[in-house]
């Protein structure tokens, strides 16, 4: 019987039962395990963001296209080949008809793992393969209602809609199946952006199936797009629901039920009591354990509403602490205590919460860039509030009498000895806690008298407690000591900076008082460069919160405290602007006296043109700072570098605080490296850089410096130059400044010579130093060709040229034009070898 059962191409009882119970018992019997266990693998591996609205289906979707072959999950896998095996040596297709009932269901499974694998094409194919051959399959509603999530994730989801419509109008359909084909139509309406349909459709599918968690999940999804159209009270009927289901549905769907409630009700005063005993129940509800962190944040959300900001606080660091790892709670926990800082005007610890908001959020999002800039704007006002309290700090204790200053290090030190005492009390009672129970262990019991190095158990215990005490320490001197830096007072600003040079921070040191002393500065001139550096932070910190977060009372606090500290000149002027500006929105009367004073003292200033003027100056002139900065420029490319360094300098003395200043700078800086070499042009840059960090010019000059420079840094000469067939050479004339006349005149006779010879070259003009420019003839193929010309231009009796010049390649006389060698190169490359 078994041999007459096996063949596939005889319609008998036999033949049909045999393969149909093969297929069902077998194989189709382990694929559908594997299928099972890859789609209960998904649903575990999947996490909801429930502060999004959820997809009716939990399954992660992505946008790459997969191919057949391509990082598959091995149940589905199975499910496949399990599917193809079946169909391969079980189908029975006899004169065109499929004589297996259990092939339709290998083409459904087939189907079906390959959706889940996200191959949504050959997933389609099998689907429509059921379809257009089974006509007499139980299993045709089921392949139309999964042919249609297929069309769904392939973006059709007009076509779904359609077909699903038919399906719905021409078959009867099991609930289950009708739930399942309603859930597929919601989701399609969800993409087109059309709730209030996709709501209706999500009602049915509720009420049809059999499945508590597609019950809990699709009521909960209903709630979420009622709060999408507005309407709250819809929300919270249907978040009832969900709660009302209780244990039926996962627990995830009724706590979060519980926390949208609260979001949508308005604290009042005859609700807010009701509303913390309502939270307070959810925190001490222990089967809500896994959800502490949303719990805490929606507590702290009702203290902060309520002005217990305090408390509101505290709950959002307890939320950080349990958020298990959810980044997206974790980005709103610390976004939120950004913005209250924000809001107190603390800008340096908002700071600090938007960068740990950055590193919770996906990059490239929308609201990962509108956080990006927020803290790009908030690093300038980190920068200069540390320099004003760190010139605060320095000049304040230099101006203590001495023993009060003695007095104040005196009870630091007490402090950081008290702290440092409680610290190792903590340490020692943990290990002492912790070597108690280690002897009380099977581990301790065994091994107690062995030698400890001999005791593998109590070693590598030994270990751990040091790490918990001591932390990762190298083996050398005072391993102790964590910190090893070296203290050193900057020379510009007086700063304790770390360096290599200063003394070692000792025990010792560390609890002198004389230490502490020593580190004040004593040189007047250490502390005027102090307040000058506090006075140019305040100025800007003005500009900042006056421009970027338009905080008018910070930014007048900030401009009159520069004008109250006796600043430099350049910082005297612009600060009345400003103040100028932000009293005429806040207090006309000041407005009007600071106008005064800036044009009875400052008359000839471009800001009382401005003020005397006002219409001139918004339609632009010549002396505007554009037209300036262009002008300039202008003259940067004729090479008159000398002339663009004071001048630049001058512009940046009269426009500080205008957003034109860093471009100066950026001039300023291309023209001390075009006249005065390699070092100068890198400390020019380095200062952009450093100085205009988050502007453009700052960032090109922190590229330049990274990437350009490390490709100029070279001095030694191509000595091979020579042999490797350079071909590119020049033939270079050297004159004194004071002779441009005569080097002017060389340059057109060249020109002449050049068009008289018929050739291709190029001569210019190139500046070298303050003192030295050079005419150059460019384009030499090949030394010899440099030589022939020079040979030829002094001996022809048409040309006659005596003026000395020498031949180099291009590699050459850009090394000799970046660092200003020439003399070593003449040495080198031009001195007779004896």
């Amino acid at each position: 019987m078994v041999l007459m059962g096996c063949s596939v191409k005889k319609d008998k009882f036999i033949n049909r039962n045999w393969h149909a119970l093969n297929t069902k018992y077998n194989t189709l019997y382990n694929g559908n395990l594997a299928f099972e266990e890859g789609r209960a693998e998904l649903r575990n591996s999947y996490k909801d963001n429930f502060w999004e609205l959820l997809p009716i289906e939990r399954l992660e979707v992505t946008d790459e296209v997969k191919l057949d072959s391509e990082n598959n999950n091995p149940n589905f896998e199975r499910a496949e080949e399990k599917a193809t095996k079946a169909i391969q040596k079980h189908s029975m297709n006899i004169k065109d008809e499929e004589r297996n009932p259990q092939t339709d269901e290998a083409f459904l499974l087939l189907g079906k793992a390959r959706y889940f694998d996200q191959r949504y094409i050959p997933a389609l194919e099998s689907f429509n393969y059921i379809l257009k051959n089974y006509n007499q399959s139980n299993k045709l509603n089921q392949a139309s209602i999964w042919r249609e999530k297929t069309n769904m994730r392939l973006d059709n989801p007009e076509l779904a809609i359609k077909n699903l419509k038919r399906l719905f109008y021409y078959e009867e359909l099991k609930d289950q199946e009708y739930a399942d084909g309603n859930a597929v139509l919601a989701q399609c309406y969800v993409n087109l952006n059309a709730p209030d349909t996709a709501i209706q459709k999500l009602k049915i599918a509720q009420a049809y199936t059999k499945k508590n968690e597609e019950k809990g999940r699709y009521l909960f999804i209903i709630g979420q797009l009622y709060n999408q159209l507005g309407f709250k009270d819809s929300a919270n009927y249907a978040f009832d629901k969900v709660i009302a289901l209780n244990r039926k549905s996962p627990r995830v769907y009724m706590v979060n039920s519980h926390l949208k409630k609260i979001q949508n009700t308005e604290i009042t005063e005859e609700n807010r009591e009701f509303l913390l005993e309502y939270l307070t129940e959810l925190q001490e509800n222990r089967e809500n354990r896994p959800f502490l962190g949303k719990i805490y944040r929606e507590v702290a959300q009702y203290h902060l509403a309520t002005e217990s900001d305090s408390l509101a606080l505290a709950y959002y660091n307890k939320s950080i602490q349990n958020a298990n790892g959810e980044r997206e709670l974790n980005a709103r926990n610390y976004q939120s205590l950004a913005d209250y800082y924000f809001d107190g005007n603390e800008y340096k610890t908002s700071g600090a919460y938007y960068d740990s908001t950055l590193t919770n959020l996906k990059e490239g999002t929308r609201k990962f860039r509108s956080i990006k800039k927020r803290l790009d704007n908030l690093e300038d006002v980190i920068k200069y509030e540390d320099i004003v309290q760190y010139s605060d700090s320095v000049i304040t204790v230099y101006e203590m009498p001495e023993a009060e200053r003695k007095a104040y290090f005196e009870d630091f030190i007490a402090e950081l000895k008290a702290k440092q005492e409680a610290e190792e009390e903590e340490k020692e009672r943990k290990t002492e806690a912790g070597f108690a129970t280690f002897q009380q262990s099977k581990g301790g019991r065994e091994n107690q008298g062995k030698f400890y190095f001999y005791n593998v158990t109590s070693l590598g215990y030994g270990k751990t407690e040091f790490r918990t005490r001591w932390g990762d320490r190298e083996l050398s001197d005072d391993w102790r000591w964590s910190n090893k830096q070296r203290i050193s007072i900057s020379e510009a600003t007086g700063e304790l900076t770390a360096g290599e040079n200063a003394a070692e921070v000792s025990e010792d040191d560390k609890f002198s008082l004389d230490f502490y002393l020593e580190q004040i500065p004593t040189d007047v001139a250490v502390i005027d460069s102090l307040r000058d550096e506090r006075n140019f932070a305040n100025y800007q910190l003005g500009l900042i919160y006056k421009e970027k977060f338009k905080e008018n009372q910070l930014a007048s606090s900030k401009l009159e405290r520069v004008l109250a500290s006796n600043p430099i000149d350049r910082l005297v002027l612009p600060s009345k602007y400003q103040l100028y500006k932000i009293y005429e929105e806040t207090d006309p009367y000041k407005a009007d006296d600071m106008r005064q004073d800036i044009i009875s003292n400052h008359r000839d200033s471009r800001y009382a043109e401005i003020l005397l003027n006002p219409e001139a100056f918004l339609n632009g002139d010549d002396e505007s700072p554009d037209a300036r900065y262009e002008e300039l420029f202008r003259r940067y490319q004729n090479q008159e570098y000398f002339m663009v360094i004071t001048q630049s300098q001058a512009y940046i003395n009269q426009y500080t605080g205008d957003e034109i200043v860093p471009k100066f700078e950026m001039l300023k800086a291309n023209a001390v490296g075009r006249l005065q070499g390699f070092e100068a042009f890198k400390e020019a840059l380095n200062y952009v850089a450093l100085t205009y960090p988050n502007k453009p010019e700052g960032k090109k000059a922190e590229s330049m410096v990274a990437e350009q420079l490390p490709k100029l840094a070279t001095k030694e000469f191509s000595l091979d130059s020579i042999s490797q067939g350079t071909k590119n050479w020049k033939v270079v004339f050297t004159f004194k400044r004071i002779l441009d006349s005569k080097a002017e005149a060389l340059k057109e006779e060249l020109e002449e010579v050049i068009k008289d010879l018929k050739y291709k070259n190029v001569v210019s003009k190139d500046i070298y130093d303050l003192e030295t420019e050079f005419v150059v003839v460019h384009g030499f193929k090949g030394r010899d060709f440099a030589l022939g010309f020079a040979e030829l231009i002094k001996n022809n009796r048409d040309y006659r040229i005596k003026d000395e010049n020498f031949v180099i390649s291009s590699v050459n006389y850009q090394i000799i034009q970046v660092h200003k060698n020439l003399d070593d190169y003449q040495l080198q490359m031009l001195t007779p070898k004896p």
